[in-house]
């Protein structure tokens, strides 16, 4: 894919961005030099590979899915807050 002056201005609408003109001519090489590196992950030889390779339930350790609530910690935060009640922020209503 080559990246170019219509494309950067295309990517620019969709992300909302604007490039200033003297950093331009970086963008489009460092978009190129991003572009190509992905290519090359098209040239891998996948064949034979199964899609799960490598996925299995020994891979990830899984712990006991419990809270761990350290009171002093919330204590502390809550401290600088101005207004708290039952381990919890009050602030204003914001939704009539």
């Amino acid at each position: 894919m080559k990246i170019d002056e219509n494309l950067l201005q295309k990517l620019e609408k969709l992300s909302y961005l604007q490039i200033p003109q003297d950093k331009r001519e970086e963008m489009i090489s460092q978009l190129s030099e991003i572009v190509s590196f992905v290519d090359n992950l098209s040239q891998l030889q996948t064949d034979g590979i199964s899609p799960t390779f490598m996925m299995n339930d020994s891979a990830t350790y899984m712990r006991d899915d419990r809270g761990n609530v350290d009171r002093t910690i919330n204590d502390d935060i809550l401290s600088n807050a101005p207004h708290s009640m039952d381990h919890f922020f009050i602030v204003p209503k914001i939704i009539e």
